[in-house]
Protein backbone atom coordinates (compact mmCIF):
# COMPACT_ATOMS: atom_id res chain seq x y z
CA UNK A 1 0.00 0.00 0.00
CA UNK A 2 2.75 2.37 0.80
CA UNK A 3 4.70 1.68 -2.04
CA UNK A 4 2.09 4.19 -4.48
CA UNK A 5 3.01 7.11 -2.89
CA UNK A 6 6.77 6.49 -2.72
CA UNK A 7 6.62 5.98 -6.57
CA UNK A 8 4.24 9.36 -7.03
CA UNK A 9 6.62 11.74 -4.88
CA UNK A 10 9.63 10.15 -6.94
CA UNK A 11 7.88 11.10 -10.37
CA UNK A 12 6.74 14.85 -8.41
CA UNK A 13 9.85 16.08 -7.21
CA UNK A 14 12.08 16.56 -10.11
CA UNK A 15 9.54 18.09 -11.29
CA UNK A 16 9.33 20.81 -9.14
CA UNK A 17 12.62 21.73 -8.56
CA UNK A 18 13.57 22.00 -12.14
CA UNK A 19 10.52 24.54 -11.90
CA UNK A 20 12.10 26.04 -8.92
CA UNK A 21 15.48 25.98 -10.80
CA UNK A 22 13.76 27.76 -13.49
CA UNK A 23 11.42 30.14 -11.50
CA UNK A 24 14.17 31.38 -9.87
CA UNK A 25 16.28 32.18 -12.54
CA UNK A 26 13.59 33.81 -14.11
CA UNK A 27 13.48 35.99 -11.05
CA UNK A 28 17.20 36.75 -10.90
CA UNK A 29 17.39 37.46 -14.90
CA UNK A 30 14.86 39.93 -14.58
CA UNK A 31 15.66 41.82 -11.50
CA UNK A 32 19.81 41.55 -11.88
CA UNK A 33 20.50 41.47 -15.29
CA UNK A 34 19.24 45.08 -16.12
CA UNK A 35 21.37 46.23 -12.93
CA UNK A 36 24.62 44.40 -13.84
CA UNK A 37 24.32 45.54 -17.44
CA UNK A 38 23.57 49.42 -16.70
CA UNK A 39 25.88 51.78 -18.55
CA UNK A 40 25.16 54.84 -20.10
CA UNK A 41 23.54 54.38 -24.15
CA UNK A 42 23.09 57.27 -26.06
CA UNK A 43 22.69 59.49 -23.47
CA UNK A 44 21.20 62.59 -24.35
CA UNK A 45 23.95 65.53 -23.72
CA UNK A 46 24.22 68.99 -24.33
CA UNK A 47 27.27 70.83 -25.57
CA UNK A 48 26.83 74.80 -25.58
CA UNK A 49 28.79 77.22 -26.88
CA UNK A 50 30.52 78.92 -30.24
CA UNK A 51 30.87 76.30 -32.66
CA UNK A 52 34.66 76.76 -32.95
CA UNK A 53 35.03 76.38 -28.79
CA UNK A 54 32.21 73.04 -28.55
CA UNK A 55 33.71 71.45 -31.76
CA UNK A 56 36.69 69.63 -30.14
CA UNK A 57 34.71 68.80 -26.98
CA UNK A 58 31.77 67.31 -29.64
CA UNK A 59 33.98 64.83 -30.66
CA UNK A 60 35.94 64.02 -27.59
CA UNK A 61 32.90 63.62 -25.85
CA UNK A 62 31.65 61.24 -28.33
CA UNK A 63 34.74 59.35 -29.07
CA UNK A 64 35.07 58.78 -25.16
CA UNK A 65 32.59 55.68 -25.10
CA UNK A 66 31.57 55.51 -28.34
CA UNK A 67 28.11 54.78 -27.95
CA UNK A 68 27.99 56.10 -24.05
CA UNK A 69 26.86 59.93 -25.32
CA UNK A 70 24.41 61.51 -27.70
CA UNK A 71 25.61 64.58 -27.46
CA UNK A 72 23.49 67.53 -28.96
CA UNK A 73 25.12 71.20 -30.01
CA UNK A 74 23.28 74.15 -28.85
CA UNK A 75 24.33 77.70 -29.40
CA UNK A 76 24.48 78.88 -25.62
CA UNK A 77 24.01 78.03 -21.55
CA UNK A 78 20.44 79.58 -22.13
CA UNK A 79 19.68 76.61 -24.68
CA UNK A 80 21.21 74.19 -22.50
CA UNK A 81 19.17 75.43 -19.51
CA UNK A 82 15.93 74.71 -21.38
CA UNK A 83 16.87 71.67 -22.88
CA UNK A 84 17.30 70.39 -19.33
CA UNK A 85 14.74 71.68 -17.83
CA UNK A 86 12.26 70.39 -20.96
CA UNK A 87 13.87 66.42 -20.29
CA UNK A 88 15.22 66.65 -23.74
CA UNK A 89 18.90 66.31 -21.90
CA UNK A 90 20.06 65.29 -18.82
CA UNK A 91 22.96 67.40 -18.35
CA UNK A 92 24.98 70.10 -20.45
CA UNK A 93 29.00 71.29 -21.01
CA UNK A 94 29.01 74.46 -21.55
CA UNK A 95 31.91 76.57 -23.25
CA UNK A 96 32.85 79.98 -23.33
CA UNK A 97 35.52 81.58 -25.37
CA UNK A 98 38.37 82.34 -22.58
CA UNK A 99 36.95 80.44 -19.68
CA UNK A 100 36.96 76.90 -18.27
CA UNK A 101 34.27 74.59 -19.26
CA UNK A 102 31.50 73.75 -16.76
CA UNK A 103 28.99 71.16 -16.41
CA UNK A 104 25.16 71.95 -15.92
CA UNK A 105 23.40 68.64 -14.32
CA UNK A 106 19.66 68.29 -12.96
CA UNK A 107 20.05 65.41 -9.81
CA UNK A 108 16.07 65.30 -9.92
CA UNK A 109 15.70 63.66 -13.29
CA UNK A 110 18.44 61.04 -12.29
CA UNK A 111 20.91 61.22 -9.47
CA UNK A 112 22.92 58.36 -10.95
CA UNK A 113 22.86 60.30 -14.06
CA UNK A 114 23.89 63.47 -12.39
CA UNK A 115 26.74 61.55 -10.51
CA UNK A 116 28.01 60.39 -13.80
CA UNK A 117 28.53 63.90 -15.36
CA UNK A 118 30.28 64.49 -12.31
CA UNK A 119 32.62 62.36 -13.40
CA UNK A 120 33.05 63.45 -16.72
CA UNK A 121 33.77 67.10 -15.40
CA UNK A 122 36.27 65.69 -13.39
CA UNK A 123 37.91 64.03 -16.49
CA UNK A 124 37.63 67.21 -18.15
CA UNK A 125 39.41 68.61 -15.36
CA UNK A 126 42.59 66.34 -15.14
CA UNK A 127 42.87 66.96 -18.71
CA UNK A 128 43.21 70.96 -18.91
CA UNK A 129 44.49 71.16 -15.44
CA UNK A 130 41.23 73.02 -14.46
CA UNK A 131 39.20 72.41 -12.28
CA UNK A 132 35.74 71.90 -14.14
CA UNK A 133 32.53 73.43 -11.75
CA UNK A 134 29.10 71.24 -11.70
CA UNK A 135 26.05 73.09 -11.20
CA UNK A 136 22.84 71.17 -10.23
CA UNK A 137 20.26 73.24 -12.28
CA UNK A 138 17.31 70.92 -10.86
CA UNK A 139 18.29 69.59 -7.76
CA UNK A 140 16.65 66.79 -6.36
CA UNK A 141 14.80 67.41 -3.21
CA UNK A 142 17.07 67.92 -0.20
CA UNK A 143 14.10 65.39 1.80
CA UNK A 144 15.69 62.80 -0.83
CA UNK A 145 18.79 63.83 -2.60
CA UNK A 146 19.32 60.28 -3.89
CA UNK A 147 15.75 59.43 -5.42
CA UNK A 148 15.21 56.48 -2.27
CA UNK A 149 11.69 57.05 -2.18
CA UNK A 150 10.52 56.86 -5.75
CA UNK A 151 13.25 54.40 -6.62
CA UNK A 152 11.33 52.08 -3.91
CA UNK A 153 8.29 52.65 -4.93
CA UNK A 154 8.09 51.20 -8.00
CA UNK A 155 7.51 47.98 -6.66
CA UNK A 156 5.16 48.71 -4.46
CA UNK A 157 3.18 50.82 -6.91
CA UNK A 158 2.99 48.04 -9.69
CA UNK A 159 1.87 45.11 -7.07
CA UNK A 160 -0.57 48.00 -6.35
CA UNK A 161 -2.34 47.05 -9.43
CA UNK A 162 -2.01 44.08 -9.37
CA UNK A 163 -3.68 43.38 -5.89
CA UNK A 164 -6.61 45.94 -6.74
CA UNK A 165 -7.34 43.55 -10.15
CA UNK A 166 -6.67 40.30 -7.78
CA UNK A 167 -9.06 41.79 -4.98
CA UNK A 168 -11.98 43.03 -7.69
CA UNK A 169 -12.16 40.07 -9.76
CA UNK A 170 -12.51 37.75 -6.81
CA UNK A 171 -15.26 39.98 -5.22
CA UNK A 172 -17.39 41.16 -7.30
CA UNK A 173 -19.73 39.85 -9.87
CA UNK A 174 -19.91 41.68 -12.41
CA UNK A 175 -17.42 43.62 -14.83
CA UNK A 176 -18.73 47.34 -14.06
CA UNK A 177 -18.77 46.72 -10.57
CA UNK A 178 -14.93 45.55 -10.92
CA UNK A 179 -14.05 48.68 -13.40
CA UNK A 180 -15.67 51.20 -10.38
CA UNK A 181 -14.21 49.44 -7.67
CA UNK A 182 -10.74 49.56 -9.61
CA UNK A 183 -10.52 52.86 -10.08
CA UNK A 184 -11.70 53.88 -6.54
CA UNK A 185 -8.99 51.83 -5.30
CA UNK A 186 -6.62 53.21 -7.69
CA UNK A 187 -7.57 56.74 -6.72
CA UNK A 188 -6.96 55.77 -2.80
CA UNK A 189 -3.48 54.76 -3.99
CA UNK A 190 -2.46 58.09 -5.00
CA UNK A 191 -3.72 59.65 -2.45
CA UNK A 192 -2.03 57.36 0.45
CA UNK A 193 1.52 57.94 -2.06
CA UNK A 194 1.21 61.39 -2.81
CA UNK A 195 0.88 61.18 1.52
CA UNK A 196 3.70 59.15 2.08
CA UNK A 197 5.92 60.02 -0.60
CA UNK A 198 4.73 63.50 -0.93
CA UNK A 199 3.69 64.91 2.11
CA UNK A 200 5.42 62.75 4.79
CA UNK A 201 8.99 62.16 3.10
CA UNK A 202 9.66 64.48 0.48
CA UNK A 203 10.37 62.33 -2.19
CA UNK A 204 8.09 64.11 -4.50
CA UNK A 205 6.84 67.64 -5.53
CA UNK A 206 4.20 69.15 -7.88
CA UNK A 207 1.52 69.13 -5.76
CA UNK A 208 -0.58 66.83 -3.75
CA UNK A 209 -3.67 66.32 -5.97
CA UNK A 210 -0.87 66.22 -8.97
CA UNK A 211 0.55 63.09 -7.74
CA UNK A 212 -2.97 61.49 -6.81
CA UNK A 213 -3.93 61.68 -10.38
CA UNK A 214 -0.48 60.51 -11.61
CA UNK A 215 -0.38 57.33 -9.44
CA UNK A 216 -4.38 56.63 -10.16
CA UNK A 217 -3.54 56.50 -13.47
CA UNK A 218 -0.62 54.19 -13.21
CA UNK A 219 -2.43 51.78 -10.92
CA UNK A 220 -5.76 51.97 -12.97
CA UNK A 221 -3.77 50.79 -16.10
CA UNK A 222 -1.96 48.38 -14.48
CA UNK A 223 -5.46 46.96 -13.05
CA UNK A 224 -7.55 47.55 -15.56
CA UNK A 225 -5.57 45.47 -18.17
CA UNK A 226 -5.20 42.72 -15.88
CA UNK A 227 -9.08 42.84 -15.22
CA UNK A 228 -9.29 42.37 -18.49
CA UNK A 229 -7.15 39.37 -19.34
CA UNK A 230 -9.12 37.75 -16.30
CA UNK A 231 -12.08 38.24 -17.29
CA UNK A 232 -11.30 37.08 -21.03
CA UNK A 233 -8.71 33.87 -20.13
CA UNK A 234 -9.40 33.79 -16.94
CA UNK A 235 -6.82 32.43 -14.04
CA UNK A 236 -4.14 31.97 -16.83
CA UNK A 237 -4.42 35.60 -18.16
CA UNK A 238 -4.67 37.24 -14.91
CA UNK A 239 -1.66 35.28 -14.20
CA UNK A 240 0.22 36.41 -17.64
CA UNK A 241 -0.17 39.96 -17.24
CA UNK A 242 0.66 40.12 -13.90
CA UNK A 243 4.17 38.20 -14.59
CA UNK A 244 4.58 40.65 -17.37
CA UNK A 245 4.22 43.81 -14.71
CA UNK A 246 6.48 42.54 -11.89
CA UNK A 247 9.54 40.66 -14.44
CA UNK A 248 9.64 43.17 -17.55
CA UNK A 249 7.64 46.51 -16.29
CA UNK A 250 9.35 46.79 -12.70
CA UNK A 251 13.02 46.19 -13.72
CA UNK A 252 13.05 47.65 -17.10
CA UNK A 253 10.99 50.86 -15.13
CA UNK A 254 14.59 52.55 -15.57
CA UNK A 255 13.14 54.98 -11.82
CA UNK A 256 16.07 54.36 -10.28
CA UNK A 257 18.46 54.66 -12.49
CA UNK A 258 17.51 56.10 -15.86
CA UNK A 259 16.10 54.25 -19.64
CA UNK A 260 19.24 54.97 -21.49
CA UNK A 261 20.89 52.85 -18.78
CA UNK A 262 19.45 50.14 -19.10
CA UNK A 263 20.43 47.52 -21.91
CA UNK A 264 19.58 48.33 -25.32
CA UNK A 265 16.17 48.39 -26.34
CA UNK A 266 15.06 47.44 -22.88
CA UNK A 267 14.83 50.22 -21.85
CA UNK A 268 12.49 51.54 -24.30
CA UNK A 269 10.26 49.25 -23.68
CA UNK A 270 9.79 50.14 -19.93
CA UNK A 271 8.52 53.30 -20.66
CA UNK A 272 5.90 51.67 -22.66
CA UNK A 273 4.84 49.63 -19.86
CA UNK A 274 2.45 51.24 -17.23
CA UNK A 275 5.43 51.04 -14.22
CA UNK A 276 7.87 52.85 -16.19
CA UNK A 277 5.60 55.48 -18.07
CA UNK A 278 4.16 56.30 -13.92
CA UNK A 279 8.16 56.83 -12.58
CA UNK A 280 8.74 59.15 -15.33
CA UNK A 281 5.31 60.91 -15.08
CA UNK A 282 5.90 61.72 -11.47
CA UNK A 283 9.70 63.14 -12.42
CA UNK A 284 7.67 65.52 -15.39
CA UNK A 285 5.20 66.91 -12.70
CA UNK A 286 7.63 66.76 -9.09
CA UNK A 287 10.34 68.87 -11.08
CA UNK A 288 10.12 69.56 -14.23
CA UNK A 289 6.71 71.07 -14.43
CA UNK A 290 5.06 68.51 -16.11
CA UNK A 291 7.74 68.93 -19.09
CA UNK A 292 8.48 65.25 -20.88
CA UNK A 293 5.53 64.06 -19.39
CA UNK A 294 3.32 64.38 -22.74
CA UNK A 295 4.62 60.29 -24.22
CA UNK A 296 4.04 58.97 -20.22
CA UNK A 297 0.11 60.08 -20.56
CA UNK A 298 -0.20 58.75 -23.26
CA UNK A 299 1.06 55.34 -23.05
CA UNK A 300 -0.63 55.23 -19.63
CA UNK A 301 -4.13 56.25 -21.04
CA UNK A 302 -3.81 53.69 -24.12
CA UNK A 303 -3.31 51.07 -21.10
CA UNK A 304 -6.36 52.50 -19.54
CA UNK A 305 -8.73 51.99 -22.60
CA UNK A 306 -6.80 48.34 -23.79
CA UNK A 307 -8.34 47.62 -19.94
CA UNK A 308 -11.68 49.06 -20.69
CA UNK A 309 -11.51 47.06 -24.02
CA UNK A 310 -10.75 43.82 -22.91
CA UNK A 311 -13.42 44.02 -20.10
CA UNK A 312 -15.88 45.14 -22.54
CA UNK A 313 -14.94 42.15 -24.81
CA UNK A 314 -14.63 39.82 -21.99
CA UNK A 315 -17.93 40.64 -20.84
CA UNK A 316 -19.85 40.44 -24.25
CA UNK A 317 -18.05 36.36 -24.45
CA UNK A 318 -19.63 35.65 -20.88
CA UNK A 319 -23.10 36.75 -21.88
CA UNK A 320 -22.85 34.33 -25.07
CA UNK A 321 -21.44 31.55 -23.26
CA UNK A 322 -24.34 29.11 -22.65
CA UNK A 323 -25.29 28.45 -19.02
CA UNK A 324 -23.73 26.21 -17.33
CA UNK A 325 -26.51 22.96 -16.95
CA UNK A 326 -28.01 22.55 -13.49
CA UNK A 327 -27.76 19.98 -11.47
CA UNK A 328 -31.09 17.97 -12.13
CA UNK A 329 -33.33 17.58 -9.04
CA UNK A 330 -33.21 14.21 -6.43
CA UNK A 331 -35.89 11.63 -7.62
CA UNK A 332 -38.38 11.38 -4.40
CA UNK A 333 -38.51 8.49 -2.95
CA UNK A 334 -41.88 6.66 -2.14
CA UNK A 335 -41.93 6.39 1.49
Amino acid sequence: MSATPTRSAARVVPGLLVLFAVLIAVLLTAFAWPAVRSAPRDLPVAVAGPAAATASLTQALAGERPGALEVRSVPDEAAALAAIRDREVYGAVVVAPGAPPRVLVASAGSPVVAQSLTQIAAGLGAATGTPVPVEDVVPAPESDPRGAGLAAGALPLAIGGIITAALTSRLLPRVRQRIAAALGMAVVGGMVTATVLGSWLGSLGGGWWTVTGVVALGIAATALVLLGLESLAGTPGFAVGAATVVLLGNPLSGIATAPELLPSGWGTLGQLLPPGATGSLLRSVSWFDRAGGGTPVLVLTAWVVAGLVLCAIGAAVARRRPPAPSAPAPAAVAA
